[in-house]
């Protein structure tokens, strides 16, 4: 799993002018799934996230999380994540995983996070054609791959 994730003080999402998700400050979480993607690197992402100090604490240092300071998220499947530009200037999307794979394990990674976070989590529509709004904060913006462990 490949994830982009945002610091932000607000986001949403809209599919066909209607608001499906929309968050304050918390994270917008972008998830791209390859087909060797499984169990462990959904809970291994998820705990990742979920404490992953890049929140200021009192003191202004980025020292806090989400659960800490008990923000919201948004995760959003984005399969372009996956996208592999080594050979000519058409981006190749094989590694990543078709929807039969891919829908499953987006729902248990959104399921898992809910559980970690303790609060409902806003989603995007899988394989929709979503506009994603976001006001990023700091900018903070990392990326992180369960393949590498970082």
């Amino acid at each position: 799993m490949r994830a982009v994730i945002q610091r932000v003080l607000r986001a949403s999402v809209t599919v066909d002018q209607k608001t499906v998700a929309a968050i304050d400050q918390g994270l917008l979480v972008l998830l791209g799934i390859e087909n060797a993607d499984d169990l462990q690197d959904i809970e291994w992402l998820s705990r990742k996230i979920t404490n992953l100090r890049v929140f200021n604490d009192v003191a202004g240092v980025m020292n806090a999380s989400l659960i800490d300071i008990d923000a919201d998220a948004i995760v959003v499947s984005q399969f372009t994540l996956h996208a592999t530009t080594k050979k000519g200037n058409r981006p190749s999307y094989i590694k990543a995983a078709k929807p039969d794979v891919a829908i499953p394990l987006y729902e248990k990674f959104v399921e898992q996070l809910e559980k970690d976070l303790h609060k409902k989590v806003g989603t995007g529509v899988f394989g929709a054609d979503m506009k994603v709004d976001l006001l990023n904060d700091g900018p903070v913006t990392i990326i992180i791959d369960t393949k590498n462990k970082e």
